[in-house]
């Protein structure tokens, strides 16, 4: 744990070296404690990074108690359609076929890389994160919320219980169904829902999605293994329109820095 108390600050990188901070902190996460990989990283310098970083607004968490180069301890990468035009496409849509969101002609917001130190998971991190995200969504008018979760791991009979629970009970509606690219596609109706042990599938379901699940979000059709990540991935599908008061005042409350 952390010597003292955090003291948070939330901003979208402003400089190169900020974009390097976010890089390291995903380093450590995605390819020190997960075992990612993938044709950018820089094992040398210890950083994590793709062809879509430039095109990203990447959201950063600091905690200003630590010391000047090392704040940065949760990040969070946000892409509008329009940065999208310029990447050439949304990152996930090398996964998933995002039609259903794409042809709606609703404002989308794709997030990624979302990840906390260590020293920070089940504290207050991801709800300042959380907050400073839904001033985002509004300032830009974002209609609809989507990105990649992934389990750990690329083994389905493994994650069978968790992955059916997802299919069975929280699958997006036709409108918002994007499904898993034939190439790495996998089903996830694995254990008909008579036979889940739901409370211990719900166990198996990584942290980042049962948040997302709260706030009313979905998951596509089918899960996409990625190999070259160690991961399982699916895609969650959030309406902001369709989240009730109580699961908007998880997103948007205050929180104390």
């Amino acid at each position: 744990m952390t010597q003292t108390e955090p003291h948070y600050a939330v901003r979208l990188a402003r400089s190169e070296a900020d974009l390097r901070a976010a890089q390291r902190l995903r380093y450590a996460v995605f390819v020190e404690e997960l075992g990612g990989g993938g044709a950018l990283v820089d094992h040398t310098a210890r950083l994590e990074k793709d062809r879509f970083d430039p095109f990203f607004d990447h959201l950063l968490l600091l905690d200003e108690h630590r010391p000047v180069g090392d704040r940065v301890v949760g990040v969070y990468r946000l892409l509008r359609q329009d940065q999208a035009r310029q990447a050439g496409q949304f990152y996930s849509e090398d996964e998933f076929d995002l039609t259903a969101l794409t042809a709606s002609g609703r404002r989308l917001l794709e997030l990624g890389r979302s990840c906390l130190h260590r020293d920070y998971r089940g504290g207050m991190g991801m709800y300042h994160l959380w907050h400073a995200l839904a001033g985002y969504v509004e300032k830009h008018r974002i209609e609809i919320v989507f990105g990649v979760a992934s389990f750990h791991g690329v083994d389905q009979q493994a994650l069978a219980a968790p992955l059916s629970l997802l299919h069975h009970r929280h699958l997006a509606p036709a409108d918002l169904r994007v499904t898993a690219r034939a190439t790495g596609a996998a089903p996830m109706d694995l254990i008909p829902p008579e036979d889940l042990d739901r409370r211990a599938a719900m166990l198996a379901v990584p942290a980042l999605i049962k948040a997302y699940l709260r706030l009313g979000g979905f998951v596509g059709q089918g899960a996409y293994v990625d190999r070259a990540f160690n991961t399982t991935d699916v895609c969650l599908v959030l309406d902001v329109a369709r989240m009730n008061a109580s699961q908007r005042a998880i997103y948007t409350r205050e929180v104390r820095v």
